[in-house]
């Protein structure tokens, strides 16, 4: 096997979360392009039907699953109709997410909820459907976020609560399943690319963050989907348990 045999995911199936729109998008066609099959999962069943003709079109099988990360139930759905069309699990990108940008003071219970409920919670729910099917040598890989790690102007305690949260999740299964189950499981933890959420920033504030970046730039979400192809696949095959930032240097400042 050489190097770039190892970043191949050939005869893999990988499911990936969000996948309707921004990063997951990008993921499924990063995937795709490496010769996994892609299990699809959002809540909007349109949206998954671009995502499959997507990854279709790159000559790879595709499944759409309406899925609420935030309920258990949906989670299992996903895997279990995973399992009967495929047969097999060997790569998950949690991937759902949503953001918000509320002052601590102004935040209701039902705000603060929902995030967790979905950033935190659904990964969990979905590395845990997984973890019960997954065989060795598989990878789980969590989106979590430079916010997990710092932060960026904005009161976002939620969103930082959840994604800091997720780091610790990846450690924990990363320890319980590494030599039980030969599953490894890590995180990437994004700056700044393009995507629905980060079109809802304030004009110029995508700006001023850019000047807190050594590289002077937001990513291209190609440079997001390099990295996670290397943690999904072979080619990241003694990394577990780590939180690796793709940020253009945003966490060193």
């Amino acid at each position: 096997m050489t190097v770039m045999d190892r970043f191949r995911l050939d005869g893999k199936v990988a499911v990936v979360t969000g996948a309707s729109s921004g990063l997951g998008v990008a993921f499924a066609r990063g995937l795709a392009e490496a010769g996994a099959d892609v299990v699809l999962g959002a809540r909007r069943a349109e949206k998954l039907a671009e995502t499959v003709a997507m990854v279709e079109g790159l000559g790879r099988r595709a499944l759409a699953v309406t899925t609420d990360v935030a309920s258990q139930p949906d989670c299992q759905a996903l895997v279990d109709a995973a399992m009967e069309d495929f047969g097999r699990v060997d790569v998950l990108v949690n991937n759902a997410g949503i953001g918000t940008a509320v002052p601590a003071t102004k935040e209701t219970p039902e705000q603060f909820t929902q995030v967790i409920d979905v950033n935190l919670n659904g990964c969990y729910w979905m590395a845990q459907a997984c973890g019960k099917v997954m065989q060795p040598g598989s990878s789980i890989v969590n989106i979590s976020s430079v916010i997990g790690l710092t932060t960026a102007e904005l009161p976002q305690a939620a969103y930082s609560a959840s994604k800091a949260g997720l780091i610790g999740l990846t450690r924990d299964l990363a320890q319980q399943w590494g030599t039980r189950k030969g599953i490894r499981v890590n995180a990437i933890a994004p700056g700044f690319f393009a995507s629905e959420m980060t079109d809802q920033y304030k004009d110029g504030y995508l700006d001023r963050m850019s000047e807190r970046i050594p590289m002077g730039r937001i990513g291209d979400p190609e440079e997001l989907t390099a990295a996670l192809v290397f943690m999904a696949s072979d080619a990241g095959g003694y990394l577990t348990g780590q939180t690796v930032p793709v940020d253009g240097g945003l966490t060193i400042t």
